[in-house]
């Protein structure tokens, strides 16, 4: 059996039988969103999507059933490659427009949405929290140091905590942990902490993150896995303990978010692997 006819069963499987092991198809996403990169969630049956670079610069709310429900358009804003999408518990919704995969930006931005779900027109209005990495000198930097990319963030009591995607050669799987305020200006990023993950490249780069509710949980994603942290000192995330989950899949994992305390949605890209779809999958 070839890959794309193994990845072809793997999908149908999916959709059939509608779960592989502990994640749940629940399903396809709109065609719009098959480059999806970010995903929030506040509260019902719908979630909220971003699509990475080359994509428009547009918002878009679809049902746990696949419906496109709504699609704003972002003023002041523009998607050079926007990569995870947050929110927080006043209703307010972030785009991590700071996808960097050659490491050489230096205009990366947070942009700062009112709450979608009660705008009556088709544009949200755009604030920008701009910042830097203050460790990176170089643009691009070495080889050994392409570690400034970044695909997952969460906000967290008034700052929005950004977890790199490590690009490095050799690859060592190390993800840092920076925070910057989530009110509108320019910010030096404050490093927190660092942590190789893993080792391995098919797996080990975080695509995603979410702290749950309660603020006792923190999920970061991968290529097929998930790794849990609890029992963390502050918000030294990374110092908790550490839990690993394989995932059962290998499409594209892009964006996870908490739907409750125990429960998470996460999507994933479509390409010749499957993808294009959104899941639920239970931490309990």
């Amino acid at each position: 059996m070839n890959k794309i006819t193994f990845y072809s069963l793997i999908s149908f499987l999916l959709h059939s039988c509608a779960n592989h092991g502990q994640l749940k198809f629940l399903a396809k996403l709109p065609k719009d969103l098959k480059e999806n990169s970010g995903i929030a969630y506040f509260s019902g049956d719908t979630a909220w999507f971003v699509a990475d670079s080359g994509n428009s610069d547009d918002i878009y709310q679809v049902s746990f059933e696949g419906e496109l429900i709504k699609k704003l358009e972002v003023k002041n804003a523009k998607n050079r490659d926007w990569e995870e999408l947050t929110e927080d518990k006043k209703g307010n919704l972030y785009i991590g427009n700071f996808g960097n995969n050659y490491n050489d930006r230096d205009d990366l931005v947070i942009y700062k949405l009112p709450n979608p779900e009660i705008e009556p027109g088709k544009k949200i209005d755009a604030q920008k929290i701009e910042f830097r990495f203050p460790e990176q000198k170089e643009f691009p930097p070495q080889k050994r140091d392409l570690i400034y990319d970044a695909e997952a963030m969460f906000h967290y009591n008034g700052y929005l905590y950004i977890f790199t995607k490590d690009r490095a050669k050799p690859f060592t799987g190390r993800t840092a942990l920076y925070k910057v305020p989530d009110t509108e200006g320019d910010y030096d990023a404050k490093l927190i902490s660092s942590l190789n993950i893993c080792d391995n490249w098919d797996f080990c780069r975080i695509t995603a993150a979410d702290i749950s509710n309660d603020g006792n949980t923190v999920v970061l994603l991968g290529y097929g896995k998930l790794w849990k942290f609890t029992d963390y000192a502050g918000d030294d995330f990374l110092s908790g303990k550490m839990e690993e989950y394989e995932l059962g899949l290998r499409t594209q994992l892009e964006s996870v978010t908490f739907l409750n305390d125990k429960e998470l949605l996460l999507s994933d890209e479509e390409n010749k692997k499957g993808g294009g779809n959104l899941y639920s999958f239970s931490i309990d």
